[in-house]
């Protein structure tokens, strides 16, 4: 009888041991998977949408000018524009 005690003590403590170090591997896994997924959402999202490039915002902001200067537009009008053509 103490030798069976004995293997059914060692069968518990080899599971026990296995169990432990295959959870700890798979919270391992499952948590390199999410920073995995997390990096590749990060990196398949949109940039964030610019109206347009430097160039095109100043050209546009002369021609603001000209009109406020020549009284098609308002100061108001024209700081309206200007405001959502620098995305402000």
């Amino acid at each position: 009888m103490p030798g069976l005690l004995r293997g059914v003590a060692r069968v518990a403590v080899i599971s026990g041991t296995a169990t432990a170090v295959s959870n700890n591997v798979s919270r391992r896994q499952a948590g390199r998977w999410e920073a995995q997924q997390q990096q590749q959402a990060v990196e398949q999202a949109p940039a964030p949408a610019q109206a347009a490039s430097n160039e095109d915002q100043i050209a546009e902001l002369q021609q603001l000018a000209q009109l406020k200067d020549q009284g098609i537009l308002t100061q108001e009008e024209f700081d309206a524009k200007k405001k959502q053509i620098l995305g402000l």
